[in-house]
């Protein structure tokens, strides 16, 4: 009798500690979705904020362009997730606007590259300085507790793009390749972006 009972003590023990696990794993998973909706929130209120004279596409291969250095076509079209005759078409168009420009690989003058030029990267990093600049009179706003949970958090989301930047490896696509007027992996979603907010490209 009593070895029946212990059996079934354990058998309790072990069912509230698979319970209290589920819970945890619950919990986890919540605070994964609530950052998760909270992040992609801000990234659909930062493309409110930011000029529309180009495409969401094309500011993804200026700024790919400026994070890894000149790139041939095909790896362009791969890290952004478009077809490489899509990927042309905003070369040429990018060209046109003077922000890129095709050069030989010193290591093999038959490859072209793709590079971003001085008034290319001089675009890029004035459109950045502008979106930091209104989100720090946003976060000059927010109460000291909440600055200091923000300025905690910096280090997790500067991981999160070096995630990012991990899974766009040329070669791996997330999803294979989309139109230019499908939203890409960094789009937010649905309701989130003014209409046509993928149709400017320069030199249109």
């Amino acid at each position: 009798m009593e070895g029946a009972e212990a059996a079934e003590g354990a058998e309790g023990t072990d069912a509230e500690s698979a319970d209290s696990d589920s819970d945890s794993d619950s919990d986890s998973d919540g605070h994964g979705l609530r950052s998760a909706v909270a992040v992609h929130g801000l990234l659909a209120s930062l493309l409110r904020h930011a000029p529309r004279d180009l495409s969401l596409t094309s500011l993804g291969v200026l700024s790919t362009l400026d994070r890894c250095g000149p790139r041939r076509v095909t790896e362009l079209a791969a890290l952004e997730g478009v077809t490489q005759p899509s990927v042309t078409t905003l070369v040429n168009s990018l060209e046109r606007a003077g922000y890129a420009e095709r050069r030989a690989d010193p290591a093999d003058r038959r490859v072209v590259l793709v590079a971003l030029t001085p008034e290319g990267a001089e675009y890029l990093h004035s459109r950045r300085r502008t979106s930091a600049e209104t989100y720090a009179r946003l976060i000059a706003r927010l109460t000291p507790e909440q600055g200091a949970a923000l300025a905690e958090a910096v280090p997790a989301l500067e991981r999160l793009r070096e995630l990012d930047d991990e899974e766009r490896e040329p070669g791996t696509p997330a999803s294979g390749p989309r139109r230019p007027d499908e939203p890409g992996p960094d789009a937010p979603g649905p309701g989130l972006l003014p209409p046509a907010e993928e149709e400017a490209e320069p030199g249109a």
